[in-house]
């Protein structure tokens, strides 16, 4: 059982990990604001920082961090009972929020991202996290309702 879970929340990190880079992508497009290249930043990361990767080896790692929070989220929700089994739309939405507002100063270690004082950036930054959160919230619900 905890493997098909595993395995419909990896689909789910896949999934919802692409839509928010396409999301994100996009609204760079319309507005300028670098929040896609945000999303692929790995300035922050030692050694990683050195390598200059091809966008889909960018959009890669984005995804296996995706995959791995809605494991964590799928596994959390499968265990538990109550509460957050009944509120997992509105965790995950806090979760990614929260998620999105830690990884934001991140940006000040670039020249290719916003300006940690871009409040628009930011903006734009938290509705797509927040977008996601919902997505991955209501995707776990989704598991839960197929397996009965």
């Amino acid at each position: 059982m905890i493997t098909k879970i595993i395995w419909k929340a990896t689909w789910i990190g896949v999934i919802t990990g692409g839509i928010l880079a396409l999301f994100l992508k996009g609204v760079q497009a319309v507005t300028g604001r670098k929040v896609y290249t945000l999303l692929l930043n790995v300035d922050y990361i030692p050694i990683v920082k050195e390598y200059q990767f091809p966008e889909i080896i960018e959009v890669s790692f984005h995804i296996i961090v995706s995959i791995i929070l809605c494991v964590l989220l799928a596994i959390l929700y499968m265990r538990s009972l109550g509460f957050i089994r009944k509120q997992i739309l509105w965790i995950s939405l806090l979760a990614n929020v929260i998620i999105g507002f830690l990884l934001y100063p991140t940006t000040s270690f670039s020249n290719r991202t916003p300006s940690v004082t871009d409040m628009t950036a930011l903006f734009l930054w938290i509705v797509g996290h927040a977008l996601y959160g919902l997505l991955v919230g209501w995707m776990l619900q989704r598991i839960d309702r197929e397996k009965n």
